[in-house]
């Protein structure tokens, strides 16, 4: 009994972390109609399934509409009868979309990258046919800590993926209501609900620049156990009197 206590209380502080950040970055507004991007992986599951708890607490009232986008030149392996169940538990709609890209048409953009636009972009068409105001993403705490360190160490930027992102070009907003929650948790949270395993074969992820940054986060793991509290508070507490600052000078006349 205690370890099934232990296990329920882990899965509370999940549903309260999406919460917190739900209400700390205004994720969600009364009236919403979210779009979710569903790709069969633990973390948009999961995602489907919060949203799916939250939605029936009515605060902030709001509807949701989950998608599939299959990739035709990327063999993941979906179970859609289980990711349509998943959906159409809670009273979503589901769709299914197909498309695809050819990495040798942009040689000057990562295959990875251009996956992602594709994918975003099936997704902004539908979430504008269904007049969906936002889109959902499964992105968690990780993976913002990821791509802060791919800035920092590739781009020489300091910046990650946001909570919650306007594109003014498609007029949507992009949120990430998982984005306090670590990968760790995610993954008991999955075991908790008996999700499947996503066959992954993409042919590009294994040399990514983001499998290099998940190695990097986990060294850096092991010399000091608050790295990643305190990566994500660097991001809210930037000390600008304390980082080189360019001195403007005035052309004489």
């Amino acid at each position: 009994m205690e370890a099934q206590t232990e296990e329920a209380r882990s899965l509370q502080k999940i549903e309260m972390k999406v919460k917190k950040a739900i209400f700390d970055y205004g994720l969600i507004q009364e009236g919403d109609r979210i779009l979710v991007g569903l790709s069969g992986g633990k973390d948009s599951l999961a995602l489907v399934n919060l949203l799916g708890r939250r939605s029936r607490i009515f605060n902030p009232h709001f509807e949701v509409v989950v998608a599939h986008v299959h990739m035709r030149n990327i063999p993941y392996s979906a179970d859609i009868a289980y990711l349509r169940a998943q959906a159409e538990a809670y009273g979503f709609p589901f769709f299914l979309l197909e498309t695809g890209f050819d990495p040798s048409t942009d040689t000057r953009k990562t295959p990875c990258f251009l996956c992602s636009w594709t994918r975003r972009k099936a997704l902004f068409e539908l979430a504008k046919q269904e007049r969906c105001t936002k889109i959902a993403l499964g992105h968690h705490q990780d993976d913002l800590l990821e791509t802060l360190l791919m800035n920092l160490l590739y781009q020489g930027s300091f910046g990650t993926m946001p909570p919650r992102l306007r594109m003014d070009k498609f007029k949507m907003e992009i949120i990430r209501p998982l984005c306090l929650v670590s990968e760790r948790e995610l993954e008991a949270w999955a075991q908790a609900h008996h999700y499947p395993t996503l066959v992954r074969a993409c042919p590009y992820e294994k040399d990514s620049k983001r499998s290099e940054a998940k190695r990097l986060l986990t060294h850096l793991e092991t010399l000091s156990p608050e790295v990643r509290p305190s990566l994500w508070r660097s991001m809210s507490h930037i000390q600008t009197d304390y980082l080189p600052q360019k001195v403007e000078f005035t052309k004489e006349k």
